[in-house]
């Protein structure tokens, strides 16, 4: 990959990172709201429940692109956490945060699928 890629893709990672710390910063829609109306309050919840979802899809995004800066610093981005190939451009270009090469990204959504844990998950769970 060439230095002027690389900065390419830098710069579109750390957008997205201030992208997304600028959404995370509002919770707003995760507060608690209290209604005499039972039917509000279950409407309350399901859109409180919508947030919650919504603001750890986005963390785990941020998790990553955070990540994925740290491998440009270290000389890593571009090759594959699982298989050390390189990660084709064109899977850069559509997810710069791409930690895995097809294949192995492939591996890893079929294990999730069936409940077995990555290395991700075994690290994240031992902090």
């Amino acid at each position: 990959m060439t230095k002027t890629e690389l900065n390419k893709y830098k710069e579109i990672l750390e957008n997205k990172q201030a992208e997304l710390e600028k959404v995370l910063r509002n919770r707003d829609a995760i507060t608690i709201e209290k209604s005499p109306d039972a039917l509000d309050e279950v409407q309350n919840a399901a859109e409180r429940e919508l947030a919650i979802r919504n603001l750890d899809r986005e963390s785990n995004l941020l998790r990553n692109v955070r990540s994925a800066l740290h491998r440009i610093d270290e000389g890593m981005y571009g090759i594959c956490l699982h298989c050390e190939e390189d990660i084709s451009l064109k899977r850069l270009n559509a997810v710069p945060w791409a930690p895995y090469c097809i294949a192995c990204q492939e591996v890893a959504d079929r294990n999730q699928e069936e409940g077995v844990e990555t290395l991700d998950d075994l690290l994240v769970n031992a902090a």
